[in-house]
């Protein structure tokens, strides 16, 4: 492959496998927010024991895929520094606010939701993990207003040379922007859910002993995915309005076979989960025969998610900001080859490595089951009466 082929390869592997943390992120969030809402409100042990178990596995995929994010962020003035020259006033706006307002945010109330327990009132420690859960979509919102400009450069006028940002209200309300923001949270709910019923069907076709635990975490999962399969396909059909004007995938092979794919993939598991699973929610916990094809379909999310992604950047080729900036002249000027090449097989090697430790932690935890998980080990070895739920 030539310089421009190997930044692209690198660039679409190192954005994919970040993008298999952020889905689960987006996913799993919300869940968690609820379960903890739960145990604030009842005070029932089941809650608490949920709240702390996929809590936990929450906080492993967070953790790990922090580095994947900050190594997307140096490729675009590493190897892209024509869009950054370029349009860098415009598309740096969201991306700022998106590590200022958002993630730095997000950190934030996560450290005081992992290090709170038995420590904050249980109200400021509940609106603790609702507010990461908040600024987790905020995240995936300036993300999105950023894609989105690359779509649709709406807001911006040339200026000399650059682009300037002349109607930030445009770029936010970008029509590129307004359908694919809730794709892209339905199908992080999608997963989240998908991954409570693959490992709770696990956990059941083991007969492990903790089957209410599981039997609820299982219906949850249903619950969450049924809605994340819905809101995925409904926005996912009303961006074909871009496929018509030309601005989707148009005449590129490539994107026409990823599109493809996820659109066959999409529909079947939309079925399953709203003709089979939803009717089913309260037998599927005691079926047996049907915890080895839950635990098969538990994949399946991730897949569509890349697929998914990998059709909205490629059908945009050769722009990388739709007429007004090729893909070319969008990267730094000097590179070679070697260069190029060095920087992808460390990215890919580290990032592939966060992606297995992550998802052997995560499986590691789901097999060890809830006893005395660590989140929240803490305050229970000593709790403060003051502060107890």
């Amino acid at each position: 492959m030539d310089v421009l082929d190997l930044a692209r390869t690198q660039f679409a592997l190192t954005g994919s496998l970040h993008f298999l943390f952020v889905v689960l992120t987006l996913g799993l969030a919300p869940l968690v927010a609820i379960m903890h809402t739960r145990w604030a409100r009842t005070g029932q042990p089941l809650h608490e024991r949920m709240t702390r178990f996929w809590g936990q596995i929450y906080v492993i995929n967070y953790a790990l895929g922090i580095v994947t994010g900050l190594v997307m962020e140096f490729q675009f003035g590493l190897a892209w520094s024509g869009l950054t020259d370029y349009a860098g006033d415009v598309f740096g706006a969201p991306l700022a606010m998106e590590t200022l307002l958002a993630f730095f945010l997000e950190s934030t109330f996560l450290g005081l939701w992992i290090f709170g327990w038995g420590r904050l009132p249980k109200w400021a420690h509940v609106a603790c993990i609702w507010a990461v859960t908040l600024t987790a979509y905020a995240s995936a919102f300036f993300i999105m207003v950023a894609n989105s400009f690359l779509q649709n450069p709406a807001g911006a006028v040339a200026d000399g040379e650059r682009l300037r940002l002349a109607d930030f209200g445009a770029l936010l309300t970008n029509k590129a922007l307004t359908f694919s923001f809730p794709h892209v949270i339905g199908a992080g709910l999608f997963t989240g859910g998908m991954v409570l019923v693959g490992a709770s069907a696990y956990r059941l076709w083991r007969r492990a002993e903790e089957t209410e635990f599981f039997g609820r975490s299982l219906r949850t999962g249903v619950l969450a995915a049924a809605l994340g399969i819905m809101v995925t396909v409904a926005f996912g059909y009303a961006q074909f309005g871009g496929v018509a004007e030309g601005k989707f995938g148009s005449g590129n092979v490539p994107a026409s076979v990823a599109l493809g794919f996820m659109i066959e993939i999409g529909q079947l598991l939309a079925l399953v989960v709203l003709f089979v699973m939803l009717p089913l929610i309260r037998v599927l916990p005691r079926a047996r025969w049907a915890h080895p094809v839950l635990m098969l379909m538990t994949p399946l999310p991730f897949i569509l998610a890349i697929l998914g992604w990998m059709a909205r950047e490629i059908g945009r080729q050769p722009w990388m900001i739709w007429e007004r900036l090729t893909v070319a002249d969008a990267m730094t000027p000097g590179l070679t080859a070697g260069m190029v090449t060095t920087s992808l097989i460390g990215f890919t090697a580290v990032l592939g490595l966060l992606a297995v430790v992550d998802y052997v932690l995560i499986a590691r935890a789901i097999r060890r089951g809830p006893q005395a998980p660590d989140l929240g080990a803490a305050a229970e070895s000593t709790p403060s009466p003051a502060l107890t739920y």
